[in-house]
C-alpha cells in the first residue's frame, strides 16, 4: 500500500491529523516517505517541515506527542488521514486545534457526535469547580443514590415516550438519559470513551 502512495513533486502528501477518539481535525501537516516511515515504526507522528526543509517529530519539545491509532489514503493515494491520540495540544498556539478561526457559523444545529466530547467536557469541569447553582453541581453534591435515580427515571420515560409512540417526547427524554448516564460515569472515574471502545469490539466481532 505505501509504495502505491502518491507524493507531489517535492516528495511530500499533505496529511490530515484527526483525534482517533473525538474526530475532531487537529491540523494539516506534510509527510515524505522518510518521516512516514519513522511515523509507522514509532507509532508517533513525524512530519516533514517545508520551512526547515527536515523531518519533526510531533513533541519532541513541547511533549505533546500523538499515539497514531491509524492511517488511511484517500481514493487517488495523494492524502493521507492519521487517527491519533494526542497527548496535549496540537497547535503550536496552544489550542487542542489548528482549526480555531471560524469564517462561516453554523446556521442551524445539526446533530452531531461532537456533543458527546462537549458534555464530556463539561461535567469534567462542573465536577472540578462545582460552580454555585449548576443542575451538574447539585447532582455531585447528592452523590451516587441521586445521580442512579435519575438515571432510572430517565430510562423509564424513555420507554414510556416509545409506548406512546411520541417521537418528539423521545427524542427529549433520551438525551435526558444520555446526560445523566454521562454525570454516572463521571462520577464513577469511567470515560465515555472506554464504553464505546466496548461498543467498538463488539461491533468488530460480528
Amino acid at each position: 500500500m505505501i509504495e502505491n502512495l502518491q507524493f507531489d513533486e517535492k516528495g511530500l502528501i499533505t496529511t490530515v491529523v484527526q483525534d482517533a477518539q473525538t474526530k475532531e481535525v487537529l491540523t494539516v501537516a506534510f509527510m515524505n516517505k522518510d518521516s512516514l516511515d519513522k511515523t509507522l515504526a514509532t507509532g508517533e507522528t513525524w512530519f516533514y517541515s517545508r520551512s526547515r526543509q527536515e523531518l519533526w517529530h510531533k513533541g519532541a519539545t513541547s511533549g505533546n506527542t500523538q499515539k497514531v491509532i491509524a492511517i488511511r489514503a484517500d481514493c487517488d493515494k495523494d492524502a493521507l488521514i492519521v487517527e491519533v491520540l494526542p497527548a496535549g495540544p496540537a497547535c503550536h498556539s496552544g489550542t487542542t486545534s489548528c482549526f480555531t478561526e471560524t469564517i462561516k457559523e453554523k446556521s442551524e444545529i445539526v446533530g452531531s457526535v461532537d456533543i458527546i466530547t462537549e458534555l464530556r467536557s463539561v461535567i469534567q469541569n462542573r465536577e472540578k469547580e462545582m460552580p454555585e447553582g449548576a443542575y451538574t453541581t447539585y447532582l455531585f453534591n447528592e452523590g451516587i443514590d441521586k445521580i442512579c435515580k435519575k438515571v432510572g427515571e430517565e430510562a423509564t420515560e424513555v420507554v414510556i415516550a416509545s409506548k406512546n409512540r411520541d417521537a418528539d417526547e423521545l427524542k427529549w427524554e433520551t438525551a435526558d438519559l444520555i446526560y445523566h448516564v454521562l454525570v454516572l460515569l463521571q462520577e464513577q472515574k469511567l470515560d465515555v470513551f472506554d464504553v464505546l471502545a466496548v461498543l467498538q469490539k463488539r461491533h468488530e466481532q460480528h
